[in-house]
C-alpha cells in the first residue's frame, strides 16, 4: 500500500508558494493625464499599473493598452516608513514631462531621468495612485 503522504505534502506546498506568491505582489492605478517620457520611450497619456514585489522592492510601471512596460528597483528614500502613497514625479520642460521618480509606499526609486541635478530648481508635477 502506497503513502498518501508524499501528494498531501507536494499539494500542501504548492498552495503556500501560491499563497506567497500573490501576497508579494501589490499593484494600484495611476492615471497620467499627460503624455511622458521614460527611460527614453514616449508613454501615452492613460491608465497605468504599478506593481510593486514586496520581497524584492521592484516596482513595474505598464499600461495594457500601450502594451509596454517599465522596471526599476526601488529603495529606502525620502519617504517615511509608514509613507502608503503611490507617487510618479515628472519634470516639466514646458509642454513635455519626463519621469523623474517612482515611489510606492515607502521605497523610492532613484533619479530616473538622470539629467537634472538635485539642487537645481525646476517644475515638477506629482500624479497620486489611487
Amino acid at each position: 500500500m502506497r503513502s498518501i503522504l508524499p501528494k498531501f505534502l507536494a499539494t500542501a506546498v504548492l498552495a503556500a508558494a501560491a499563497l506567497t506568491t500573490t501576497n508579494a505582489l501589490a499593484e494600484t492605478q495611476v492615471n497620467v493625464p499627460f503624455s511622458f517620457t521614460a527611460n527614453g520611450k514616449v508613454c501615452p497619456a492613460g491608465l497605468y499599473t504599478l506593481d510593486r514585489n514586496l520581497a524584492s522592492n521592484v516596482v513595474t510601471l505598464r499600461n495594457d493598452d500601450w502594451k509596454s512596460s517599465f522596471t526599476w528597483i526601488a529603495g529606502a528614500g525620502d519617504p517615511a516608513p509608514t509613507d502608503s502613497r503611490v507617487i510618479l514625479r515628472f519634470d516639466e520642460d514646458g509642454p513635455n514631462h519626463t519621469l523623474q521618480s517612482v515611489q510606492y509606499g515607502s521605497v523610492i526609486t532613484s533619479r530616473l531621468d538622470g539629467k537634472r541635478n538635485r539642487t537645481e530648481e525646476a517644475p515638477t508635477r506629482v500624479v497620486l495612485g489611487r
